[in-house]
């Protein structure tokens, strides 16, 4: 995809451009820190797993950062730590419920995927430009495979989610539905 993104011509940004890409950085990177932390307290493989996609999402931002010279937000990249306040705030908390129980981790995994989900919908109303778009799209499939991915873990060992960022209809549309594979167009 870098390739493809570096080729796609440089539009002009506005400041809900520059401000989305920055919070996506930091929320891909809480969504990575968060699933690496659980797979040390669980050692549950999902976890692990989607820990690595997330750094790959982290890593597809980037390249956006690098190509408009934005800086980025995560210059030292230590897990747990973040530039963000309202993101520190969330990580902190995210982890202290991921580490009552297995099935809370679970929960924790469905809440960061459903704000994800919610946070790059936002983003690509705010967005005309086509690479950025193209990120995000592919950002979303990402995010609604790995909320496929939690819930179905989450329903083997009897627990449920009731969604708290996207409406109910979203949700059982991506429940009920198969993982996407391939770039989003």
């Amino acid at each position: 995809m870098k390739d493809q993104l570096i080729s796609m011509p440089k539009q002009a940004l506005s400041s809900d451009e520059i401000s989305g890409l920055l919070i996506m950085r930091e929320e891909e990177k809480l969504a990575r820190d968060v699933y690496f932390k659980l797979y040390e307290l669980w050692k549950v493989q999902i976890f692990l797993n989607i820990s690595k996609s997330e750094q790959t999402h982290m890593d597809t931002v980037k390249i956006l950062l690098d190509k408009y010279n934005i800086d980025d937000p995560v210059k030292e990249d230590v897990k747990g730590k973040f530039v963000n306040q309202e993101l520190q705030k969330l990580y902190n908390e995210l982890i202290e419920i991921g580490s009552k129980s297995y099935k809370d981790a679970l929960v924790v995994g469905m809440i960061i995927e459903d704000l994800d989900i919610a946070d790059l919908q936002s983003c690509i109303q705010k967005t005309d430009n086509e690479d950025i778009k193209a990120v995000y799209k592919n950002l979303m499939k990402g995010s609604r495979n790995h909320m496929r991915s939690f819930y179905r873990n989450l329903k083997n060992i009897g627990g449920d989610y009731t969604p708290q960022h996207i409406t109910k209809e979203e949700f059982e549309a991506i429940i009920s539905t198969s993982i996407e594979r391939g770039p989003v167009k």
